[in-house]
């Protein structure tokens, strides 16, 4: 399970925001050309709601590429609390590339800010205990990346990112090796620098699991006490994640289990945009 701190920026900051000007913009924007070409702009940015901010660099990144005399001034920065109402930055520069970019740049800042925010408040209700919250690979297509650098801005951490860098050996794939032992093997021989992690929907598949020296164990829609029984089985042979029927007002009692680590799907799949306006000075 990664934990990369926060601050670690994802290598495709620039292709992602190319794409969205393209797929935004295409080969002009027709409104912005009726803007007179000297004209000069100075606007804010408003987060009209409590939230955790996230998406500077998506932000500073759609004007860069706008245009080179666009400054953006930042009064917070990603993972900051930032209240009510209150300004995130300012921004000065020629009107018309402002204006087409807009609505791309508070595109990525209302979504990643909605991932970090809700990943905050998961963090916070299981701080106090040594479970961390787990994102899952439900995340927008293209925009996985940007989702979990803004999961661990709200302080949870990162599973793995893609299907490259750790084993996570499902029901199908035990079908098809034959059972757990075996394909734990497999991935052992094929993979030695990799984490295995096998998930299991019962306690005899955790005992196979626990057996063939898998590194994670996923108990698949465990209830609270086949849960407990799964943490005093393991005793610490292996690390144990939490998956399914997972909500936020359940979270606390979950991790009071002793379980390593509650996956959540619902950090990046319902995510919810924060609200944010531009308002352009008169």
């Amino acid at each position: 399970m990664s934990k990369n701190p926060a601050s670690a920026l994802p290598d495709d900051v620039a292709n992602a925001v190319r794409l969205a000007l393209d797929e935004d913009v295409g080969d002009g924007d027709v409104t912005a050309a009726l803007v007179a070409p000297d004209a000069t702009i100075s606007a804010s940015v408003l987060c009209r709601e409590a939230a955790v901010l996230c998406g500077v660099a998506w932000f500073d990144e759609v004007f860069r590429q706008l245009h080179p005399d666009i400054s953006v001034q930042w009064r917070f920065g990603d993972g900051d609390a930032v209240p009510a109402n209150d300004i995130v930055c300012t921004l000065t520069g020629p009107a018309a590339p402002v204006l087409t970019g807009e609505r791309t740049a508070l595109n990525f800042l209302q979504l990643l800010s909605g991932t970090a925010t809700a990943a905050r408040r998961y963090a916070s209700a299981v701080a106090g205990s040594n479970t961390r919250i787990l994102d899952t690979r439900k995340t927008l297509p293209g925009l996985r990346r940007a989702q979990k650098y803004a999961v661990r801005c709200g302080g949870c951490d990162n599973h793995r990112i893609g299907l490259f860098d750790a084993v996570l050996i499902k029901d199908n794939h035990i079908a098809n090796a034959g059972s757990i032992a075996k394909v734990v093997a497999a991935a052992r021989r094929d993979n030695p620098e990799l984490t295995i992690e096998v998930e299991v929907t019962n306690l005899p598949e955790l005992d196979e699991a626990l057996s063939a020296g898998a590194d994670v164990v996923m108990l698949d829609n465990f209830d609270r006490a086949a849960i407990g029984d799964a943490v005093a089985r393991a005793g610490g042979r292996a690390k144990l994640e939490v998956s399914g029927n997972i909500e936020l007002n359940n979270l606390a009692d979950l991790a009071s289990t002793g379980v390593d680590y509650i996956s959540v799907g619902a950090l990046t799949k319902n995510v919810r945009a924060i609200d944010f306006s531009m308002r352009f000075a008169t």
